[in-house]
């Protein structure tokens, strides 16, 4: 179920224009939008909600609603169907839209790592020991077509498995996920943190593959795998560059407040609902993540032809997307603007 929650960062007046403190003061050309986002609570999309809550978009003139659509997949199509004005979300997103002919970009890296988790039901842990043997097996994944259910194809057809062969099942991102694995109503989870750690603290699961740091996602993919962004239509970006860029600086500054702060200081600046029931667990869930938050904001090509990678070994109809095509994906100046370069 879509909620819609407004957080008005700041006032802008009735002015149809605002000005951009961290952009010289330029006219914004949209003060006021809203994001889309597939599973707010999640720490994939910390960078959000701190933006919101310190009071990063106040600063940058802009007034933002946030629609959560409980799914990556959703959020997309929000934007494709025009009742956001971007999204926070998967990169893979970019590419596949690009190849359909939406021109989708990126302008904003947030996670350099996945920060997902594929984990199997602790009593099915002696049948599933690798993704080879999911075949027939339900699998729950935020949302069908999500960044989550792609993890699983790849790590399906990486060990020679369809993964037509088994079934995706939409669980959401918080304690749906946890409550479907704990009746078990699916085998496997495809996921992230907090409902990861949750799970796995209440020795409800067995991990079996874990990108939320370096080391795994290099084991996994053999390098960096760009991980949540932000992105829009590339029409939005060239029609209101200020806005623009006063978004990814609002961004930008929620990246540079993470990697300074606590996880204790994050647990206070989001809402109490995120914990779960158990704050203590959501601190070392945001402890064991911090790792996976973009140091600069930028998409490297190395990370876009991994991610470009994993795609190519589930879906035939980007056989054909070639490296070059990729820095067509991400739009590079506003995050370079945002730090300075």
């Amino acid at each position: 179920m879509t909620t819609r929650r407004m957080f008005t960062a700041g006032a802008a007046g009735l002015a149809t224009l605002a000005l951009v403190p961290g952009a010289g003061a330029q006219a914004l050309e949209k003060p006021r939008l809203t994001i889309g986002v597939g599973g707010k609570p999640l720490l994939y999309y910390l960078p959000l909600t701190i933006a919101e809550t310190r009071g990063f978009f106040r600063e940058e003139g802009l007034q933002v609603e946030t629609n959560d659509f409980g799914g990556g997949s959703r959020a997309l199509q929000a934007l494709l169907g025009g009742s956001v004005d971007l999204v926070t979300g998967a990169y893979e997103h970019t590419i596949r839209m690009q190849t359909k002919g939406q021109d989708v970009r990126a302008v904003l890296e947030l996670g350099r790592f996945p920060g997902i988790v594929l984990a199997v039901r602790k009593d099915r842990a002696a049948q599933i020991k690798g993704p080879a043997d999911l075949k027939g097996a339900k699998i729950g994944v935020t949302a069908p077509g999500s960044s989550t259910n792609f993890f699983v194809n790849f790590l399906m057809a990486r060990a020679g498995a369809n993964p037509k062969d088994a079934a995706f099942v939409g669980v959401g991102t918080g304690l749906s996920a946890i409550a479907a694995m704990k009746r078990g109503e699916i085998d496997a989870i495809s996921n992230l943190d907090p409902v990861i750690s949750k799970l796995e603290t209440d020795g409800d699961i067995v991990v079996m593959a874990d990108t939320r740091t370096e080391a795994g996602t290099r084991a996994i993919f053999g390098g960096a795998n760009p991980a949540a962004v932000v992105y829009m239509r590339n029409d939005f970006i060239e029609r209101h560059p200020n806005t623009t860029q006063a978004i990814v600086n609002a961004f930008h500054k929620a990246l540079r407040w993470i990697a300074t702060a606590s996880p204790d200081d994050i647990a206070k600046s989001v809402p109490e609902t995120y914990y779960l029931g158990d704050r203590e667990l959501y601190v070392r869930a945001v402890k064991a993540s911090l790792e996976t938050y973009s140091r600069d904001g930028i998409i490297r090509l190395d990370g876009m032809k991994s991610a470009l990678g994993m795609l190519k070994e589930f879906d035939d109809e980007l056989k054909n997307v070639r490296d070059e095509d990729l820095p067509r994906t991400f739009v590079e100046r506003f995050a370079r603007k945002a730090g300075g370069g």
